[in-house]
């Protein structure tokens, strides 16, 4: 019997939890199984899940006329991987036996090899045809609509766009961002992250080793930026791991705390600062019981993530939207305790990776209210354009700003000022294009 694809099995595997267990991807690549698989088949499993997770409707639409009865939800997965993979060029022979042999090694699915068989085939010979005339493929209702409602469905409809493109890979330079995009032969964005189109793999980049760059998302270089100089000033960053933001603030020299509940996670920013370089006090604990005086506090609060599915299309399958009012009463409490922590005249950088108001523009809005003397800034930052700017002060960025040079995660960032006292602060960090 031809020895079926380990990618494959796992690739199903996963979708299963996501779509089975509302796990997202980073959970469910876990556990003895996946631990197995060579690196290459860990790569090659996690990127056909994703594939099919961004084309979950295109699949089922393929699909649905050759199912009479909806199969069990391990062989729905088995056969959306199979449509996915024979309408965007995989190889029919091997793509259909596999599927066939994957169904037919499960003892309660076994009977169904048959319908599995016959579906495939023909969807090899009809379905790429059919695949090119399809819509890109929606966000669940849950998200959608209240997108909708905040940005019009032209906007929802070219940030599906992009989250159906997926996302490149984003540096951060230690340095001069404009030789670390020479070096690895990237593009120097505007706002000072350099872009990879095809980066492969990410170690083996010029410059890992040393520790000249980081990877992340250009959206999300932006929030440590809004704070200006801050060379020799006292900076917590809040909600730290995995540490992309600590390095920046590192790297412009500021006296960096880099609190965060998760010891785990606080052990993957320790990682990056070591191959990096850089410097930060690391502190495990609860952000609303920490206590200190700083200059600055950056909180990248947590939040439903909805900015993030070009590069996370797990995220609507696995979540129906559950915990989001939660985490808005969290956000709103973090603000309010991260105020405290100010000296006078410091400055609070707050940002969430979501596309949801209620979790940006609202919470700043609310937070003006709540304390009498509180100011909002203008954001300013190397790159920032007009069209980013929301009407109360703060920016919107969205994953279709950008497209023709690839997107970004949707974030919403602002600046607040605590009254009393004088800013430390001596101006805007230079321009990292030069």
């Amino acid at each position: 019997m031809p020895t079926i694809s380990s990618a494959r099995v796992q690739c199903v595997a996963l979708l299963g939890q996501v779509l089975g267990q509302g796990r997202l991807l980073s959970e469910a690549m876990s556990g003895p199984a996946w631990q197995a698989l060579s690196a290459p088949d860990r790569a090659a499993a996690q990127r056909m899940a994703q594939e099919v997770l961004r084309n979950l409707e295109r699949c089922d639409r393929l699909l649905k006329p050759h199912l009479r009865k909806g199969p069990p939800l391990f062989v729905r997965n088995v056969l959306r991987l199979g449509a996915w993979e024979l309408c965007t060029g995989g190889a029919a022979h091997g793509v259909v036996n596999d599927c066939v042999q994957i169904v037919a090694q499960d003892r309660k699915a076994q009977s169904m090899k048959g319908l599995v068989n016959a579906v495939l085939r023909k969807l090899s010979a009809d379905g790429p045809a059919q695949w090119a005339k399809l819509r890109v493929p929606r966000l669940p209702r849950w998200l959608r609509e209240p997108l909708v409602a905040a940005w019009g469905g032209k906007a929802v409809a070219a940030m599906e766009a992009a989250h159906l493109a997926g996302a490149p890979l984003d540096l951060t330079a230690k340095g001069d961002p404009a030789a670390l995009a020479q070096a690895v032969g990237g593009v120097l964005l505007p706002s000072g992250s350099v872009r990879l189109a095809e980066a492969g793999q990410v170690s083996a980049l010029p410059g890992y080793e040393a520790g000249d760059w980081w990877v992340q998302d250009a959206a999300a270089a932006l929030p440590a930026r809004l704070l200006g100089d801050v060379a020799g000033l006292r900076v917590l960053d809040m909600c730290a791991a995995p540490g992309g933001k600590t390095m920046q603030l590192a790297a412009a020299g500021a006296q960096v705390t880099a609190l965060d509940l998760s010891e785990a996670r606080l052990a993957r920013v320790a990682e990056n600062l070591a191959r990096t370089g850089l410097r930060a006090e690391i502190v495990a604990g609860d952000a609303l019981e920490h206590q200190g005086t700083y200059d600055a506090v950056l909180l990248d609060a947590p939040c439903s993530a909805t900015g993030t599915i070009r590069r996370h299309p797990d995220l609507p399958h696995a979540k129906q939207g559950e915990g989001i009012s939660e985490l808005i009463g969290l956000q709103e409490r973090m603000i309010d305790h991260a105020l405290s922590l100010l000296a006078p005249g410091g400055r609070l950088v707050f940002c969430t990776c979501s596309l949801i108001p209620d979790e940006g523009e609202c919470q700043i809005e609310a937070a003006l209210a709540r304390h009498e003397g509180l100011e909002l800034l203008q954001a300013e930052a190397p790159g920032v354009e007009a069209g980013w700017r929301a009407p109360e002060g703060g920016l919107r960025l969205r994953p279709d700003f950008w497209a023709e040079r690839g997107g970004m995660d949707g974030f919403y960032m602002a600046v607040l000022r605590k009254p009393g006292g004088s800013a430390p602060f001596q101006g805007d960090l230079p321009d990292p294009t030069g």
